[in-house]
């Protein structure tokens, strides 16, 4: 059965993640890609003309699907610090451990390249934005300082990382980082 261009594209990335998840990201070839899918490499380079451009498409996927799963809890949550702090603490956790090393796979292969590195960048400073919005609000200062945003995403990182891994569990982590947001949102002057 032929399937349509956008249905083929999702096939060749849910298949990708799951060679990250099995074997590593130095298996994520296109030609691997193409064999696991059962079809031809030609097909494979009419969606990506090279590993880096899979990579890429990998990358916007998950950042995608994290910038999605934060607005809607977010939107959910109570209007209070605690409760935006717990949004973004939840979601963020959830979409790490969701891709465990897959993601620090596509993450350590972004880093190679200028172009790569810079679409990370680029990812990074929308998502610190977004939370940034959720909780100026709380910040007596009317905004929560960069400095005080990359130690949180930091401290997002290195909790959700943890969790993945499974040397922390889930739970512990989003509470953890909850705390953690909190704490420097009160620090600058927020209730």
């Amino acid at each position: 059965m032929k399937l349509r261009r956008d249905e083929r594209r999702e096939q060749l990335l849910a298949v990708a993640w799951s060679i990250l998840d099995a074997e590593g990201a130095d298996s994520l070839t296109l030609g691997r890609l193409a064999e696991r899918a059962g079809i031809s490499k030609p097909v494979v380079y009419d969606h990506f003309p090279s590993r880096p451009a899979l990579l890429v498409a990998l990358y916007r996927e998950f950042d995608v699907q994290q910038t999605q799963k934060l607005r809607r809890s977010l939107a959910d949550a109570e209007f209070t610090l605690g409760a935006q702090a717990a949004a973004i603490a939840q979601s963020h956790v959830d979409c790490v451990v969701a891709h465990g090393r897959e993601l620090s796979g596509v993450l350590g292969a972004l880093e190679g390249s200028p172009d790569l590195e810079q679409l990370k960048r680029d990812a990074e400073a929308a998502y610190i934005e977004l939370c940034r919005r959720a909780l100026n609000p709380f910040a007596a200062m009317s905004t929560v300082p960069t400095a005080s945003m990359i130690a949180i995403i930091g401290a997002a990182e290195a909790l959700s990382q943890a969790a993945a891994r499974r040397s922390l569990p889930s739970e512990e982590a989003v509470t953890g980082l909850t705390g953690i947001i909190t704490a420097i949102v009160v620090q600058q002057g927020g209730n």
